[in-house]
């Protein structure tokens, strides 16, 4: 075959029996979950896809599109990168457990772990810490592999097996073990961030570092080159307590100014979810989402709204812990798909194609 000719579509008939076992897989992981949070007294709830703001994350991309009022004005709209800002509202409304699988967008991305549409699974519990849902994750990955039938969680050649007990390690751990930097003595106890002396244990070890780097784009890299290929390897991994400023959502930790209460679960070197305990503070809110969109101007050239409505909810949202689940993601660690495409009923068309 012309190594240059283009795949079958993915509604071939022959290429929708390859996909077909997947897609089943799928549909009895959902409805396992579902089972799952009903039992646990969650109310699903459903979101608008249209909203003032995508999302205030740096290194988000959104879809943009316009509403026309019905004299024909303009105002514009985009597709949410997450039903995050919506949930939330909902708890200042006074629903107190709530799950939503959401279709969500995000531009730029698509691979064997991305594509621009994608199914977000993302569950609230008010009043509970984010240990609960780091609990939650357990089960949930535990059911999706006995729903599946299966052993052990399984990518590429990597296994995870989610019945075993957890890996729980902060980010400053990770980085020591993994890396050999001491990554908090960058971050002061306001948590502002010392670049220089991130990028001087960076080049101590023997890493790249650009000069327009940022303390960011540092912390990103040892963590993508360093730290990831290294979780979820036999068993689950959570990896907790990041600095605050890769935590724009999540309050501060009790115990340690510098870090926050977000963490991150792994299993096969693949990121699963993203849980936070939620920063209800509308001012502090307000602050981190400056400091995002001032990082994405200078990178990408552009920023997007503030939700103000999202942050006057803040004032009546009571304390929270949050998470979201690449839900696609997971049906492929447990039906032994390859690429997320095999696991959507009818992925996006490519472009060029």
């Amino acid at each position: 075959m012309n190594s240059s000719a283009k795949a079958s579509p993915w509604w071939t008939p022959s290429v929708h029996a390859d996909r077909r076992p997947f897609l089943i897989g799928r549909n009895a992981i959902q409805a396992a979950l579902r089972g799952f949070f009903s039992r646990e007294d969650f109310i699903e709830v459903d979101t608008a896809v249209l909203q003032i703001s995508p999302g205030n994350e740096a290194h988000l991309h959104a879809f943009a599109t316009e509403a026309l009022t019905t004299d024909g004005q303009k105002a514009p709209f985009y597709l949410h990168t997450s039903p995050e800002f919506a949930c939330k509202k909902l708890l200042a409304a006074g629903e107190e457990r709530i799950s939503c699988f959401a279709h969500v967008y995000r531009n730029r991305e698509r691979g064997p772990l991305h594509h621009p549409e994608f199914t977000m699974l993302e569950w609230y519990r008010a009043g509970e810490g984010y240990e609960s849902l780091m609990m939650d994750c357990v089960r949930i990955l535990a059911l999706a592999t006995e729903t599946a039938k299966i052993g052990k969680l399984g990518y590429r050649g990597a296994e995870s097996d989610p019945f075993a007990g957890p890996e729980r390690i902060s980010v400053a751990e990770a980085f020591e073990r993994h890396a050999g930097i001491d990554l908090l003595a960058s971050v002061a106890a306001d948590g502002s961030t010392d670049r220089d002396h991130l990028a001087a244990e960076m080049k101590r070890v023997g890493m790249r570092v650009a000069d327009d780097d940022g303390w960011a784009d540092l912390f990103s890299r040892v963590l993508v080159e360093k730290i990831e290929p290294h979780l979820g390897f036999g068993r689950i991994t959570i990896l907790d307590e990041y600095p605050v400023s890769e935590a724009a959502l999540a309050r501060r930790s009790a115990h340690d100014s510098r870090v926050a209460e977000r963490f991150e679960l792994y299993a096969c070197g693949v990121e699963l979810a993203n849980g936070f305990g939620e920063l209800t503070n509308a001012a502090e809110q307000r602050r981190r989402f400056g400091i995002e969109m001032a990082e994405k101007a200078r990178v990408y050239g552009e920023t997007y709204p503030i939700d103000e409505d999202f942050l006057a909810a803040l004032s009546l949202m009571p304390e929270a812990s949050g998470i979201a689940l690449g839900f696609d993601r997971l049906v492929m660690l447990a039906t032994g798909a390859s690429r997320i495409d095999q696991v959507l009923w009818a992925p996006v068309a490519e472009v060029g194609r």
